[in-house]
């Protein structure tokens, strides 16, 4: 029997372990909550627990791998369980998102409290309790180290979850969680502010681009135009699709990113789709529709070849067809051509052209294509005094402390050098002379300590 897997010789212990494994085994609609890398560790640290091998090395291991998980989580078991059980997509989660907590069927009603309360069982396992366990069944002269951190609960998450931990019975917070669903939503959307579409699935973005609002600067007006059309979306009118047309390094593409970090709190997300992929935009808005969120669709440098899917399907979007448009979505779109098909002077029909009789109107239904959208922002290039006016705002937000005639001398000197006047130079500029000035004052500051 050395060799062999054993049950724990602690007979309470031993029924604790097997009612948890029971109970997890028997949630109904949230075994998504244990299907990731930490809920999968806590079921094999159960497991290993109950059946301890000889020397209990199994047992340490599991424990192990239960505590690497937390950690690379950064997340207690507490925290890591309710976060999953807010972001679960299942039955429940997607009705509740679109119909009133009366029109739910009951029998789901009635599976939710069950898993509830099975949750709320998972949830009061700590780590310190299985800690004990393990040095229990290890015969170890101490406990293992418990991961632990301060719980980072953000705005309605918060909410939700003191009000859960203050809760004798998880069973009676169904309609209160069918209220977050309604509210927040569910799964990928909840989870993520900014997601992308690829290889037909949505994926989430962990890292979105921080730029502010506040930090863009010379095109005032576009920026109030797109900003009142967001509004639009965001209060469930229907806001027009957009098309920012313009010099490249103007702006129009941190304009828009710049947006989810100005409206993320209600509701907003940012749904990045390649040109490539923009032949499945009709799929991707048919995911979309009846979401509690609201979507941007932004597309990134946009322009097309001729006979393009891409271009039929983006089409097929802005003009509609015979499924009505949902409020919850908008195209955005940045290209720095203002004709998005391009086209060849060998495609401009001739009198003697005989392969189609209405060659014109072919031509201008390409040229007309950027009409489609129902708003576009034209961004000129930056003149002189405009270039200057995006460099002494970002310099002031970097807090550099130089004359502002220098400011000026050494920003138009990189702008000749480098890419020539625009937002994008003036970021460019602004992010060099910073590090160049830190780096400047760190080695003088050396050289006088070591005098």
């Amino acid at each position: 029997m050395d060799n062999q897997a054993m049950p724990i010789t602690s007979t309470s212990l031993y029924t604790k372990v097997q009612y948890l494994q029971r109970q997890a085994d028997s949630l109904l609609l949230y075994q998504s909550v244990l299907q990731g890398e930490v809920g999968i560790a806590f079921l094999e640290l159960l497991q290993a627990i109950r059946y301890t091998d000889s020397d209990a090395r199994g047992c340490l291991q599991a424990y192990g791998r239960y505590f690497h998980a937390l950690a690379a989580k950064n997340q207690n078991w507490e925290d890591y369980l309710i976060t999953q059980l807010l972001f679960s997509k299942n039955p429940f989660t997607k009705l509740a998102e679109v119909k009133e907590f009366e029109e739910l069927p009951p029998a789901l009603v009635a599976a939710v409290q069950h898993d509830l309360q099975i949750l709320q069982s998972l949830y009061e396992c700590s780590s310190a309790s299985l800690s004990e366990w393990i040095q229990n069944v290890a015969h170890m002269p101490i406990s293992p180290v418990v991961w632990y951190k301060e719980q980072e609960f953000v705005g309605v998450e918060t909410k939700f979850a003191t009000y859960l931990q203050d809760l004798d019975n998880w069973g009676d917070a169904v309609k209160e969680l069918a209220a977050y669903y309604r509210q927040c939503g569910s799964g990928l959307f909840a989870e993520y502010r900014a997601l992308r579409w690829q290889a037909g699935q949505f994926i989430g973005i962990q890292y979105s681009d921080p730029v502010k609002l506040s930090a863009l600067v010379g095109y005032e007006s576009q920026r109030d135009a797109l900003l009142k059309n967001t509004e639009f979306l965001l209060s469930g009118e229907m806001a027009l699709h957009v098309l920012l047309y313009g010099s490249r390094g103007s702006g129009k593409s941190s304009l828009v990113k710049s947006l989810l970090n100005e409206y993320s709190e209600r509701s907003l997300r940012l749904l990045e789709v390649t040109k490539s992929d923009l032949k499945d935009l009709p799929e991707i808005v048919e995911h979309l529709r009846g979401v509690s969120q609201k979507f941007i669709i932004f597309v990134d440098d946009l322009s097309f070849e001729e006979d393009d899917d891409a271009f039929k399907a983006l089409k097929v979007v802005l003009e509609g067809n015979l499924t009505a448009r949902p409020q919850n979505v908008v195209v955005y779109a940045t290209s720095n051509r203002r004709h998005l098909i391009r086209e060849f002077f060998v495609d401009r029909p001739t009198p003697k052209d005989t392969e189609e009789i209405h060659a014109w109107d072919t031509m201008q239904e390409k040229l007309s294509f950027s009409d489609r959208f129902g708003l576009t922002l034209t961004f000129e290039p930056a003149d002189q005094k405009t270039y200057l006016k995006i460099v002494q705002h970002l310099a002031a937000q970097a807090e550099i402390n130089i004359t502002q005639e220098n400011l000026e001398f050494q920003a138009l000197q990189w702008a000749t050098r480098h890419n020539g006047r625009s937002g994008r130079t003036a970021r460019q500029f602004v992010d060099f002379l910073k590090a160049d000035l830190r780096l400047f004052y760190a080695n003088n500051n050396t050289s006088n300590t070591s005098d």
